[in-house]
Formats: C-alpha cells, sequence, structure tokens
C-alpha cells in the first residue's frame, strides 16, 4: 500500500516512533515525521537508510495551537505516538495530563483541517486499560482504566484520558477518517537513539541494585521491533478497527533475575533476596512509602498480583507474531551497555 503522500509519525525521535520511521522507509514511504527541535539535532534519523530521499522533520510542539497542520497537510495517514512517558514528575497535570490530551486533540483538529487524512493510528497504552492486576481476571481491549487519578498512577492517569478524547473526539464530530488504536505494554528492546526509554529503565535499575529484592510484580513484554510493525499494519489494513492490546509474554521479576543471571550478567547487582511470599509482599508494601510518589504507588497497586492479557484481537486481524522476550530483553541489555546506561562487566 505504497503511496506518494508523506505518511506522518508524531514524535519521530521518540523509542517507539524511531522504528516506526525507519520501518516505513524501509518499505518504501516517504515519511514527514515532528520533532521538538530543528532537524539537525536528529542525526540518528536522519542516517536511516532511505532518509535522504523521502523523510522530512517539522517541528511541531503538543501544546502549540495548530502546531501540527503543516506535518499533516496532505497525508493520508498520520500515526501520533507523541507523548509524555515519565513515571515521577513534580506536577502531574502540567506535565503529563496536559500535553497527552492537548497534544492529541491538536492533532485530531490538524487531521480534520486537512480533508485529506483516511486514518489515524493512535499509540496509547496498556495503561489505558488497567492501572493493576487482577488475579482472576484476563484484560482484552473492552476494559478500560477507571481506577487512575492525578493521585493514582498519574501516568496511567494522562494515557487513559488521552485515548478517551480521540474516541470521544471520532464519536463527537465523525470525520471522515478513522481511528486504531495500539495499546503496547512494556515496550523493550535496543534503541535507535541514545536516550534510555522508561522501560528498559526498569531493566537497568533491576541490574544497578536500586531493585534490593526480588518483589512479587510482573509485567507484560513486548519487543519495540513488534510495536513499530504493529502501528504499521494498523495503517496498511483497511479492515483494522478499534483497539489492540499489543504483548507478547509476561514474565514475573524473579524469572527476569534468573534470565539475567543465566545470561551472564550475575556480576551485576541484582536482587537476592526473595520476597515474593505474602509476607514479603506486605513488607514491600509498607517499605513503598520510602519511594518516589509514583512509584511507590505502583509497587502498592500491583504487587502481589498476577497480569493476564489476550492478545489474540492484534495477532488476528493484524497477523502479527511477537519476537521472544527473553531474547529482546538481552537485546536490551547488551544495546544499554553500548549506549553506556549500564557499566560493562566482565562475565
Amino acid at each position: 500500500m505504497i503511496t506518494d503522500k508523506p505518511v506522518c509519525v508524531t514524535g519521530a525521535s521518540g523509542f517507539i516512533a524511531s522504528y516506526i520511521v525507519m520501518q516505513l522507509l524501509a518499505q518504501g514511504y516517504h515519511v514527514r515525521g515532528t520533532v521538538r527541535k530543528s532537524a539537525n539535532n536528529y542525526p540518528f534519523l536522519l542516517s536511516l537508510p532511505g532518509a535522504s530521499e523521502r523523510l522530512e522533520l517539522l517541528e511541531a510542539e503538543l501544546l502549540s495551537e495548530g502546531s501540527y497542520d503543516r506535518a499533516v497537510a496532505g497525508c493520508d495517514y498520520v500515526i501520533h505516538t507523541a507523548s509524555p512517558y515519565e513515571i515521577n514528575v513534580k506536577d502531574p497535570q502540567r506535565d503529563l495530563v496536559d500535553p497527552a490530551v492537548n497534544g492529541t486533540e491538536a492533532v485530531l483538529e490538524s487531521c480534520l483541517k486537512s480533508g485529506s487524512v483516511k486514518r489515524l493510528v493512535f499509540t496509547s497504552s496498556i495503561a489505558a486499560i488497567t492501572d493493576e492486576a487482577e488475579n482472576n481476571k484476563v484484560f482484552n481491549e473492552k476494559d478500560w482504566n477507571t481506577m487512575s487519578s492525578l493521585d493514582r498512577n498519574p501516568y496511567h492517569y494522562s494515557k487513559t484520558l488521552a485515548e478517551r478524547d480521540a474516541w470521544d473526539f471520532i464519536m463527537r464530530k465523525r470525520p471522515a477518517f478513522d481511528l486504531v488504536v495500539i495499546n503496547p505494554f512494556m515496550v523493550i528492546g535496543p534503541s535507535l537513539t541514545p536516550s534510555l526509554n522508561t522501560s528498559n529503565r526498569i531493566i537497568r535499575d533491576i541490574m544497578s541494585g536500586s531493585y534490593p529484592c526480588i518483589m512479587d510484580l510482573n509485567w507484560g513484554f513486548v519487543d519495540v521491533r513488534d510495536v513499530a510493525k504493529a502501528h504499521i499494519l494498523a495503517m496498511e489494513n483497511k479492515a483494522a478497527k478499534g483497539r489492540y492490546l499489543c504483548a507478547a509474554d509476561a514474565m514475573h521479576l524473579r524469572e527476569l533475575v534468573s534470565l539475567l543471571k543465566t545470561s551472564g550478567f550475575s556480576n551485576y547487582p541484582l536482587p537476592k533476596i526473595d520476597l515474593s511470599g505474602n509476607a514479603g509482599s506486605l513488607l514491600m508494601k509498607a517499605l513503598s512509602f520510602t519511594q518516589p510518589r509514583d512509584t511507590g504507588m505502583y509497587i502498592r497497586t500491583n504487587i502481589g498480583r498476577t497480569m493476564r492479557y489476550d492478545n489474540s484481537k492484534i495477532r488476528r486481524d493484524l497477523g502479527l507474531s511477537f519476537r521472544d522476550v527473553k531474547k529482546s530483553i538481552i537485546e536490551s541489555v547488551a544495546d544499554m551497555i553500548k549506549w553506556g546506561h549500564l557499566p560493562q562487566m566482565k562475565r
């Protein structure tokens, strides 16, 4: 489905977006990416294969009205990834909610003004589905996070509000374009950029001694390259519809530590004490109040619970197959060592 019209990718320098740009270029698409600074600040994008012929970078800002008009004009497809991803912030309304919601509204309005856009693919998150695991529940695309607030897991709150706003916009204004949403879980894998994304940072912290013990926590993981592919498949597949939970296998912190040990990283200060039982979880809930506010809140709302989810819709509708997350985790570690986010230690 190659078109001469450019595909607009917002937040093109981001962890996921940079792979979307790379994969689009590899497939022969023209790409118009939005960035926050002048194009020369993003050599890793400008050096991608095909970039010199088919990549244009334009400055845009989430909170600036009309900022995306030029980038979206004349495009058939827009992939909106730009949104802040931080767990601990000083002012959740200012730092998370406003950029996520207002930025989404700005992109939607630009798509409406363009008169050319046929589909908007929107990067949401598992955070918009739930902010806590439930031992006896399997989550899917029908679930919505109704628990988060500015005081409880505000990052999850920002993602929920932004996606809700997008769907409300479609219902209210009935635009000529449709909306397809990708909801990834913990996105890991090697990075095209020198910055460290939040999900890989958790693995880095586990290997750096920030986690003194093994807690009863588990996460769903997905490789960034699969998430990028999911966005493009959602763009290309005319039958794609609604939301798509995007996650491969779930892994307990105990399993993650064991994987790192058996993969040659036992010399790092990995957590050694196993406090994943009931008594340990109670202790960790108490100790969570010594952590930064939002980290502590996440621990208290998820420890001792097992996350289960159904990823059959994205595999069925989009034909997406997932990489082995164990290999992705090891590649993430090697990549963080390469970028200097982790020290090189003898195995």
